[in-house]
């Protein structure tokens, strides 16, 4: 291995990670102490030893110093040093993403195992439909698990909806890509027609599909092509704002309810109308989006809270076992 000193003065690259530590007697690589990762990962988060000292409640020395022992320790550069700021290396930016994580999870298992430091408030924001249609059945399960986190659950109607400064979790439907957050997808679910059992045409596959076409058919505002998609292949023409248009699922699906017409929804919505008999699917097919849900978190120096690393396994663990693709 390389000395220290020169290693730290050459430029990174894949080579210069292999001259960091070597393996000790059980093969596995001991690790640098927590306190120098702590320091490197505050201080990539704030690009500034400054704000990391800020945060962990040291001198802007102290961070640097330790810093600098973990670039020794591990033989690279981690970061570059310019005039008013840092600048993560290769290496470096290679590195923070499994560290965050690694403290994230350390930070959520703390929580959950011992629970929070007094009773914390989580504020979800999450699509109406969302909440109403597939959060509410399941949220208890997380409640129960984690009885001193109160959750507060605010509503959206629009993806683009801009994001509330006081929202832990915030929830959206989407292409996965919001300019300032990132987006960790939640699940994604196709779509299906949907009508009243007494108005589902019979007869086989073809007849039914042209009868729906038909109408009277209900469309969400924003997925009006979902119908046009459904028919096209049978060469069934179909306007994109032929019938009624609505801005929420949970509106669409009440309308359907209700024998106004049939509707194009996703599954996880569609199941607690089918589970009570109030909808059957009026045709055996299902149409694979594009769009999914997922859980974004805003770009920039903020930690998250255990809490809502918590509820983001959760939800990613129930949307799994609900057959999310």
């Amino acid at each position: 291995m390389a000395a220290p000193n020169s290693a730290i003065s050459r430029k990174n690259s894949p080579a210069a990670a292999i001259d960091g530590p070597a393996p000790n007697a059980a093969g596995t690589y001991d690790l640098p102490p927590l306190v120098l990762l702590r320091a490197f990962e505050a201080a990539a988060r704030h690009q500034s030893f400054t704000a990391a000292a800020t945060e962990l409640n040291l001198t802007q020395a102290a961070v640097s110093h330790q810093v600098r022992s973990l670039e020794k320790y591990l033989g690279v550069v981690l970061f570059e040093r310019l005039a008013r700021t840092l600048r993560l290396t290769e290496i470096g930016s290679a590195y923070l993403p499994p560290l965050r994580r690694s403290f994230d999870d350390m930070a959520a298992a703390t929580a959950g195992l011992f629970g929070p430091v007094g009773r914390r408030t989580l504020v979800v924001r999450a699509p109406v439909s969302f909440v109403c249609l597939w959060l509410a059945q399941r949220v208890t399960r997380f409640t129960d698990a984690y009885p001193s986190i109160a959750l507060r659950i605010t509503s959206s109607v629009w993806a683009h909806s801009p994001a509330d400064l006081a929202t832990d979790v915030d929830i959206r439907f989407g292409d996965g890509v919001w300019p300032g957050f990132q987006a960790e997808l939640v699940g994604n679910f196709p779509a299906i027609p949907v009508c009243r059992p007494d108005l589902c045409p019979s007869g086989n596959p073809s007849d039914r599909l042209r009868a729906l076409a038909k109408g009277p058919l209900i469309h969400v505002t924003g997925y009006e092509d979902l119908w046009q998609r459904l028919f096209k292949p049978a060469g069934i023409a179909v306007p994109a704002y032929a019938g009624l248009n609505i801005d929420t699922t949970i509106g669409a699906l009440e309308m359907a309810a209700s024998g106004v017409g049939a509707t194009m929804v996703q599954t996880c919505f569609a199941e607690p109308y089918i589970a009570d008999g109030r909808l059957t699917k009026a045709l055996g097919v299902e149409l694979p989006l594009e769009a999914s849900h997922y859980i974004l978190t805003a770009e920039g120096s903020k930690r998250k809270q255990p809490e809502a690393i918590l509820f983001r396994n959760w939800l990613r663990s129930e949307a799994a076992a609900s057959g999310s693709a």
